[in-house]
C-alpha cells in the first residue's frame, strides 16, 4: 500500500512539472536601448505626444507610412488619425505601446526597422499553442474575481495565456480598473488589463538615417 501511495505521488509531481514546463513564456526584450539616440527621441515623442503636439508627429511620419487601413501615406494616417482631437486614439495608443520593449525587424535586404511593442515580433508563431496573450509585466497577480482584493490564484511573469474576455469591468462600480480574463495552465482567473497584451494590438516601426528618426509604420492585426 505505501509503495502504491509512493508511485501515486511521483506520478503526480511529474505531471505537476510536465504542466509547469508547457507554461510558455514571451520574455521582454528591448533591443532600441542599445542606441543612445532612440531613447533621447522616444522620450521627446511621448512628451509630443502628452501635449498633443501634431505638428511634431507629423514631422516624424516618413511620407509612405503603412497604415492599419492597408493604404500607405501621411494623407491616410492624418485621416485615420484624427490629430485635430485631443482625444483621439493616436495620443494614448502610441504613447502605450512605446513603454514597451523593441525589436530590430529586418524590412528588405537594405532597410532595418526598429519596432515596438516586441510583442508581435517575437509572437512564437509554430508553438504558441492555444495562447492569445503575452503578460508582460513580472509577478503580476492572478485574482479568483476582478477585484484587486479578490483571493490570488497565482503569480504571473511574462506567460503566454488564453485570454476568454479582454475587457472586464472591476467589481466595485466606483473603480475604473478594467481587467482581462484568462487562464494560465489549468488556472482561470483575472489580471490587470494594463498586463496583457494580444499580438494584433498596435505596432508601430521607426527607421533611422544618423541621428533623425521617421516613423514608418503604425499598424494593427496580422
Amino acid at each position: 500500500m505505501r509503495v502504491a501511495s509512493a508511485l501515486g505521488l511521483a506520478c503526480l509531481l511529474l505531471f505537476a512539472v510536465a504542466a509547469s514546463a508547457q507554461q510558455l513564456k514571451l520574455a521582454p526584450v528591448d533591443e532600441g536601448a542599445s542606441d543612445p539616440n532612440w531613447p533621447r527621441f522616444k522620450a521627446r515623442l511621448v512628451e509630443a505626444l502628452a501635449k498633443r503636439d501634431q505638428q511634431f508627429v507629423l514631422g516624424i511620419v516618413d511620407r509612405r507610412i503603412r497604415n492599419m487601413s492597408g493604404t500607405d501615406g501621411e494623407a491616410e494616417f492624418k485621416k485615420l488619425w484624427e490629430l485635430q482631437s485631443a482625444d483621439g486614439p493616436l495620443w494614448t495608443e502610441l504613447a502605450k505601446l512605446l513603454f514597451l520593449g523593441s525589436v530590430y525587424v529586418k524590412r528588405d535586404a537594405k532597410t532595418q526597422e526598429l519596432c515596438a511593442p516586441y510583442v508581435y515580433y517575437r509572437w512564437p508563431r509554430d508553438n504558441a499553442g492555444n495562447a492569445s496573450g503575452a503578460v508582460i509585466a513580472r509577478e503580476t497577480l492572478l485574482k479568483a474575481q476582478p477585484a484587486a482584493n479578490a483571493v490570488t490564484l497565482a503569480s504571473l511573469s511574462y506567460d503566454l495565456v488564453a485570454v476568454a474576455d479582454w475587457e472586464v469591468a472591476d467589481q466595485n462600480k466606483e473603480s475604473t480598473q478594467k481587467w482581462v480574463k484568462l487562464k494560465s495552465g489549468a488556472t482561470e482567473g483575472y489580471v490587470p488589463e494594463e498586463h496583457v497584451r494580444s499580438p494584433l494590438e498596435y505596432r508601430a516601426c521607426f527607421a533611422s538615417s544618423g541621428t533623425r528618426w521617421r516613423m514608418t509604420a503604425l499598424e494593427v492585426g496580422e
